[in-house]
C-alpha cells in the first residue's frame, strides 16, 4: 500500500477509537517510563494533546526528553499534513474559533501549500510539524506550539544557489504567525544559507511564537571539524569555537559519528549564543520509506558515549536505552495496528563555553494498513 494511502487509511481508523490524541495517549502510558515522564507530567501532556484531534498518530509524534533535567518532564511534538482528515479539524477550528491563533497559523501554511501553483509545496511537500512546550514551560497553559517546516520536496543544498527557496520557506513561517520578516533578518537569513558548505542541506526552518523571536535554521551533513568550523565563523555565531571541537572531538572518539548537524537561532541583529548540535550516527533521508526504522542497536555507541557527560542524569539514559523497540501490535475497535518506536536525534546544546544540555527526540506512530 502506497504511504500516502496508508496515513488516510490510519487516520480513519483512529477516529473510530475515540476523538482526541489525549484518548491515544492514555492507552500509551505504561510504555513510557515514569523516569522519562513523571504522571504529573504525563498529565499535563494529555492535557495538551487532548486539544489534538486522535488522527494525528498515523504520523509521528513525540517528546522532547531533557536528559540533563533531573526532573522526568517532557515536551510533546506531532505531525501533520495539508489535504487531510487532520487539516480538516483545523480548518474547522479555525473557523469557529478566532481566537485560536495556533489554527489561524496552520490553515495560513496549508493555503500557501494547496495552492494550485506553490512554490512551499515544491520545497517541503504538505507535511508540517508542531512541538508543545509544556515541560520546559513550567506550569499554565500549553503554549503557541513551535512550528517546523523540512524541505524534504526539494532538498536545499550548500552551494546550490537556493537562496529564492530558503526565502520562500522562511517568509512562509513567518507569516503564518502574523510577523513579517525584517530586512536584517532576511539578509541574516541568506547568509546561513550562503556559509553551507557542499554536501550540507538545510534541514529544517523553525518558529517558537511563544519564545523570543527567532528563526531556527537546523543544516545537517557537515563532514569534518574544519566544515563546522568554518560555518560557524562565516555566519558570525558569537559563542566559543574551541568549546564545539571538545565536544565533537570527545563523542566522535566513543562513537562512530558520521556526520554532524547544527542548529542556529537567526536573529535581526545577527545569530544567537546557543548552538544545538546533532552528532549523527545513523543517516537519515526524509524520502526513504524505512526513515523511521531504526535498528535495535544503533544508538547503543552513542548512548554510551553519553554515560561520560557529567550532565546527563544515569537514570534516564537507562530507560532511554529501552525506547527503541521492535515494531509491536496494539489492538484497538477498529482493528490492529503497528506501534513503531524509536530515537529520531539527539541533540547537545552549547552555550557560553561548555556543553550545557543534551535532549533525546523520541518518536512514536501508528499504522492501520496492516489489517488489509
Amino acid at each position: 500500500m502506497e504511504i500516502d494511502a496508508a496515513i488516510a487509511l490510519t487516520q480513519d481508523r483512529l477516529a473510530g477509537e475515540g476523538g482526541t490524541m489525549g484518548e491515544l495517549l492514555g492507552h500509551l502510558r505504561n510504555r513510557i517510563s515514569p523516569v522519562l515522564i513523571g504522571d504529573p507530567e504525563w498529565e499535563r501532556i494529555v492535557e495538551c494533546a487532548g486539544r489534538l484531534p486522535i488522527a494525528m498518530g498515523a504520523l509521528p509524534f513525540g517528546f522532547e526528553l531533557p536528559l540533563h533535567e533531573r526532573g522526568p518532564e517532557a515536551d510533546f511534538g506531532a505531525s501533520l499534513a495539508s489535504g487531510t482528515r487532520v487539516a480538516a479539524f483545523f480548518e474547522e477550528r479555525a473557523r469557529t474559533d478566532a481566537t485560536d491563533e495556533t489554527a489561524q497559523a496552520i490553515v495560513r501554511l496549508f493555503e500557501r501549500m494547496d495552492a494550485e501553483i506553490s512554490p512551499l509545496r515544491e520545497i517541503v511537500g504538505r507535511k508540517l510539524m508542531l512541538e508543545y512546550d509544556i515541560g520546559s514551560a513550567g506550569k499554565g497553559e500549553p503554549s503557541f506550539p513551535a512550528l517546523f517546516l523540512r524541505p524534504g520536496e526539494r532538498p536545499i543544498v550548500g552551494a546550490g544557489g537556493q537562496e529564492a527557496d530558503v526565502g520562500t520557506v522562511a517568509d512562509a513561517l513567518v507569516s503564518c504567525v502574523g510577523w513579517e520578516m525584517t530586512t536584517a533578518e532576511r539578509k541574516n537569513v541568506e547568509r546561513a544559507y550562503l556559509a553551507q558548505p557542499v554536501d550540507t542541506r538545510m534541514d529544517s526552518f523553525g518558529i517558537f511564537p511563544s519564545r523570543s523571536r527567532a528563526i531556527r535554521l537546523a543544516v545537517m551533513g557537515f563532514k569534518s571539524l574544519r566544515d563546522i568550523r568554518s560555518y560557524l565563523e562565516d555566519t558570525g555565531w558569537p559563542g566559543d569555537v574551541s568549546a564545539v571541537e571538545s565536544v565533537i572531538e570527545r563523542f566522535g572518539e566513543r562513537a562512530n559519528v558520521v556526520r554532524t548537524g547544527a542548529n542556529i537561532d537567526v536573529l535581526e541583529e545577527g545569530v544567537g549564543p546557543t548552538l544545538g548540535l546533532t552528532l549523527i550516527v545513523k543517516q537519515r533521508y526524509t524520502k526513504d520509506s524505512r526513515y523511521w526504522l531504526d535498528g535495535l542497536t544503533d544508538w547503543d555507541p552513542f548512548l554510551e558515549a553519553l554515560r561520560h557527560e557529567d550532565i546527563v542524569v544515569p537514570e534516564k539514559l537507562a530507560a532511554l536505552a529501552g525506547w527503541v523497540s521492535k515494531p509491536s501490535m496494539l489492538f484497538g475497535k477498529s482493528g490492529r495496528y503497528v506501534m513503531l518506536r524509536g530515537i529520531h536525534h539527539i541533540k547537545l546544546v552549547i552555550s557560553g563555553d561548555r556543553l550545557r544540555q543534551a535532549k533525546a527526540y523520541v518518536f512514536m506512530v501508528l499504522s492501520a494498513a496492516v489489517s488489509q
